[in-house]
């Protein structure tokens, strides 16, 4: 591509940035939280339509998931769950083809109160855009999708296929990326324009929930010392846990990724819920957890470590030893994903990055994780993840930087270009 052609991609990307803005605005807008995302596909397909786009959505069918590698259990209602995937196809087939994704799926808002804005009202100011998935990853997805336009208004367009795909579930399982592979969609590279703060994802964790159920006996509260509480019993655990955490992250330091990053690897207890009555000793606890694993560690073993650390610090307790807890398997079962032979996309977009932001972009560690996972492990597919800047992810107030996300378009585009090839529309 001759700097004539990207010079008028960039100036496309800031002519239609005030478009972008718009649409991201109306795309965070829509309240997409777990089995609520129907609405966002509906508008990622009318947006692929208008464009031209060869559109396929589709209701995923767990059925043909559930032996595939990285999928994760779901629990909830899944009979609307849909993937929404854009071709387009080329005259001339010259270039490398490529996945583009981003998921439309976001985290609860928490309490109303506690937002200066609503979250699902969308507001611009001091250079941000506030919502709940304005960062994560909303902004991203309608990123990408106007980095397609802007190559088209710059009167280029790609030489190679493209697969536009909107997903769900990323949040929780993955199986609407997992759901995309099975049906066989392929490219030579994917990009992820997840919110990386301007870095390259180089590797990141993988990530298991669980279940803890723990039961109790049952007294009123005038003779407690008879009973056992459910509730105490669960936090006796999640100490035990938290020693695992411990030692998984003393092994972390010999990672040679992770080794510079500080407690890479974090349990949370994300939701407890127990007991019937305040003046009964609590019969039950259920308690919903999150820990993350390292690259080339065994989802497997993990979940046997996990199991093994309730079994002995149930044996330490008067109820439990006796009484001991079930552990559900609750959503992701996913392993770590490092970034490997990739060396011909990651130059291309080495080219990208030096034209917007010049220099080259650092390499991060990510102690979450990301659909890369899918396309590296399951396809060998290199899967590059890099976006825009922002804070506040699954938090209160959450936003993207604008002129951030301005340049991540920009790379966005340029790296389309450089890697599917261009011609003259």
């Amino acid at each position: 591509m001759n700097a004539s052609d990207s010079q008028r991609i960039l100036d496309a990307v800031d002519a239609g940035f005030d478009a972008q803005l718009k649409t991201t605005r109306d795309f965070v807008a829509i309240p997409s939280t777990r089995g609520a995302e129907g609405p966002c596909q509906d508008m990622i397909g009318d947006l692929l339509r208008e464009r031209g786009y060869e559109v396929d959505d589709w209701h995923i069918d767990l059925d043909d998931l559930k032996d595939l590698r990285g999928f994760g259990p779901i629990e909830h209602d899944f009979s609307r769950a849909r993937t929404v995937v854009g071709t387009y196809r080329p005259a001339t087939n010259a270039g490398k083809s490529l996945i583009l994704q981003g998921h439309c799926d976001v985290v609860p808002t928490g309490p109303l109160d506690m937002w200066e804005t609503p979250p699902f009202s969308p507001t611009i100011k001091d250079g941000r855009m506030y919502g709940r998935g304005a960062c994560d990853m909303k902004s991203g997805t309608i990123g990408a999708l106007y980095a397609l336009d802007a190559i088209k208004a710059a009167g280029l367009k790609p030489t190679a296929r493209i697969h536009f795909q909107s997903v769900i579930e990323e949040e929780s399982t993955g199986v609407g990326a997992l759901s995309t592979l099975q049906r066989g969609y392929r490219a030579d590279a994917g990009l992820i324009p997840e919110p990386t703060g301007g870095h390259m994802i180089r590797s990141q964790v993988g990530v298991i929930w669980f279940r803890l159920r723990v039961r109790g006996f049952p007294v009123h509260v005038f003779e407690a010392g008879a009973g056992s509480n459910a509730i105490m019993a669960a936090y006796h655990l999640i100490h035990a846990i938290e020693q695992l955490e411990t030692e998984w992250n003393e092994r972390a330091k010999a990672d040679r990724h992770f080794k510079e990053v500080a407690h890479p690897l974090n349990f949370n207890p994300g939701i407890i819920k127990g007991g019937d009555w305040a003046s009964s000793v609590p019969a039950w606890c259920d308690v919903d957890c999150r820990i993350a694993i390292l690259p080339g560690w065994s989802v497997a073993e993990c979940q046997k470590e996990i199991l093994a650390c309730v079994a002995a610090a149930s044996r330490d307790h008067r109820f439990l030893s006796n009484n001991p807890p079930d552990v559900e398997w609750s959503g992701f079962l996913s392993e770590g994903y490092e970034l490997k032979d990739s060396a011909e996309a990651e130059a291309a977009f080495a080219k990208a990055y030096g034209a917007v932001y010049g220099g080259v972009a650092e390499d991060r560690a990510f102690t979450a994780l990301t659909d890369t996972r899918f396309y590296g492990l399951n396809y060998n597919i290199p899967s590059l993840c890099f976006g825009a800047s922002g804070a506040a992810m699954h938090g209160f107030n959450e936003y993207v930087d604008l002129e951030s996300l301005r340049k991540s378009t920009k790379a966005t585009a340029l790296f389309i270009a450089e890697w599917c090839g261009v011609e003259k529309a």
